[in-house]
């Protein structure tokens, strides 16, 4: 069977600089909001481009800990795309504020921009975009309805670490951006883990505080924070992990366009990308109509793969009053997308077969 995702080969890499790193740790009897944390936040911020970066939990806690720190809460909105992962929508609705769902391109599968401006009202504090799959989102009209309107940008890079957006990283192109080192992302750690990056200083410092039970002092509370942190083993990770992202990025790509150039059947949507350094292929997602029989299809023949989603978050139970509400391209990219193996450990043969069992699907 060949892994949608060989998460021990993929680290088996590093293993001798992981355990070495995990070893100071150990030795230094600090094990959170240390050197390890201070090092990676600032190769981090590095980069993105960015002034600063505060490591928390997870990328869930990133984007809450986001808006929260803007003040944002009930009777305020947030305009967001409705294909993503229920994540962006969450982090929304823990703070009382409401999500205004746009529709995606159907290319792209990100927030079409084109869309935004008639979703804006006098409650809409902030525009939520999600460089979803690995790829940028097109940023140019949101900056430009941002300025109009006096809008916070926040984006979602959970998926999209390294990608580009003309010349500037993913995590500089908004106000604050989150990110998720959830261990099967192409910065992964081996557990948990997320961060802020933003140019704005002032920002940077509540969110650290807030991040900290809401305190930038020992048992002195200046706001109702939370416990989200990233723990010393995981920031050492991250760091070693974090000098190879750039090669692993570039191999993805290489078996991208490989899958691009040569899977050739006409029952399979690919993916499309709109420039060389937009997309990281955190994931490469197909479409297909009788995706059930797809997927069986390459379970079969010893093709592992996912759905990322299956069911988008209008339609989640946790949001029963977003039900009623109609996305047709976002219900039809979740109702025929389907992940094939995409990882910087894949081997040719691997790849090659990839492609002539989809090629033989019929």
């Amino acid at each position: 069977m060949i892994p949608f995702l060989d998460l021990k080969a993929i680290n088996a890499r590093y293993k001798d600089e992981i355990k070495a790193r995990i070893d100071g740790v150990l030795d230094s009897g600090w094990y959170l909001l240390g050197e390890q944390n201070r090092k990676f936040e600032s190769n981090f911020a590095a980069y993105c481009g960015t002034r600063y970066c505060i490591g928390c939990a997870n990328g869930l806690d990133a984007l809450r800990l986001i808006i929260k720190a803007y003040g944002f809460g009930k009777g305020d909105e947030i305009i967001a795309p409705a294909n993503t992962y229920i994540a962006s929508i969450l982090a929304i609705t823990d703070n009382g504020c409401s999500p205004v769902l746009v529709e995606p391109d159907l290319d792209t599968y990100n927030i079409n921009p084109d869309l935004i401006e008639a979703k804006i009202t006098d409650k809409t504090k902030a525009i939520l975009v999600v460089h979803l799959y690995g790829q940028a989102v097109k940023m140019d009209k949101i900056w430009a309805l941002a300025k109009k309107y006096n809008l916070k940008i926040i984006e979602d890079s959970a998926q999209a670490h390294g990608a580009y957006y003309n010349d500037k990283r993913v995590g500089s192109l908004g106000d604050a951006s989150g990110f998720s080192f959830y261990p099967g992302k192409n910065l992964g750690a081996l557990g948990d883990g997320g961060a802020v990056t933003t140019n704005d200083e002032e920002l940077a410092q509540k969110i650290r505080a807030l991040a900290n039970y809401g305190s930038h002092k020992k048992y002195e509370n200046i706001y109702q924070g939370l416990n989200s942190r990233l723990d010393e083993i995981q920031a050492a990770v991250l760091d070693v992990k974090l000098k190879y992202l750039d090669s692993d990025n570039a191999k993805r790509k290489e078996i991208a366009q490989y899958y691009l150039q040569n899977i050739k059947n006409p029952l399979i949507s690919l993916p499309q990308t709109y420039s060389e350094n937009s997309h990281v292929w955190h994931l490469f997602v197909v479409r297909v109509k009788d995706r059930a029989r797809f997927q069986n299809y390459l379970n079969d023949n010893g093709i592992q793969t996912i759905i990322h989603y299956p069911i988008p978050p209008h339609k989640q139970e946790c949001y029963k009053e977003l039900t009623h509400l109609s996305f047709k391209i976002t219900e039809q990219i979740h109702s025929e997308i389907i992940s094939i193996p995409i990882s910087p450990v894949m081997s040719d043969n691997e790849i090659q077969k990839v492609v002539e069992v989809v090629n033989e699907f019929k």
